[in-house]
């Protein structure tokens, strides 16, 4: 079962940050989970549209010039990373969750992400992109057809793999509180990966891995390398 460091290693180090994402590889995380924001300056990593509670500063993220975004300390002297930055600290390796939390030009993401990847080196066979606008990720195939996509839920779905069929999709990514057992086996069998955020309770942990689930999104990767291995 994958483990990707939701946030990097987020329970020990300020979220979406530089030092939370190589802390979680040094935590033998399989891969990373973070999200993005696209700025009129390029795609920057952070979490929330306003920026009191990361960075301690009033107003919302994308009001604020680029440049300032970057001096802002988001804890522990780290600073707000930008997508290159992030996918950087990424080994050839591993696996890398890019979720979608703005975006407001396909033509422009796809052109700034395929940069950032191919001068990172990371591998594209391991690189998923995720979102709950699935208008966004249908958008994005039209023009990228190779790249993984991730449908991201947190419902109840009567047809529960209907979104990732219509993406023609690689994974389902669900929350734990909306996953059970026959949701894990009809998926798969449909022939997606499932992957389910956010487990950090060793007894999810060890739940999901008896339903067969492909990987999980969790703030702890060291206790589940413990728990899981």
């Amino acid at each position: 079962m994958l483990i990707f460091a939701h946030r990097g290693a987020s329970k020990v180090a300020p979220e979406n940050s530089i030092k939370a994402f190589n802390l979680a590889f040094k935590q033998n995380a399989d891969g990373i989970e973070f999200d993005t924001y696209q700025h009129e300056s390029g795609i920057i990593v952070f979490h929330d549209r306003t920026l009191a509670r990361r960075a301690r500063e009033p107003g919302y993220l994308l009001d604020v010039t680029w440049e300032a975004l970057k001096k802002m300390d988001i804890g522990e002297g780290e600073h707000i990373p930008t997508l290159t930055e992030t996918l950087d600290c990424v080994p050839c390796d591993k696996w890398c969750n890019i979720e979608i939390k703005h975006l407001h030009d396909v033509d422009s993401w796809v052109k700034d992400v395929k940069t950032a990847v191919q001068e990172s080196g990371i591998s594209i066979d391991k690189l998923l992109i995720s979102s709950f606008n699935h208008h966004w990720l249908q958008a994005i195939t039209h023009q990228w057809p190779e790249i993984k996509i991730g449908a991201l839920s947190a419902s109840y779905e009567l047809d529960c793999t209907a979104s990732a069929r219509t993406l023609n999709a690689y994974s389902v990514n669900i929350a734990l509180d909306a996953v059970d057992k026959q949701f894990v086996k009809t998926a798969q069998q449909d022939g997606f990966d499932v992957f389910v955020y956010t487990v950090d309770e060793p007894r999810d942990m060890l739940m999901l891995r008896e339903w067969g689930v492909t990987g999980i999104f969790t703030n702890v990767p060291d206790t589940a390398r413990k728990v899981l291995f």
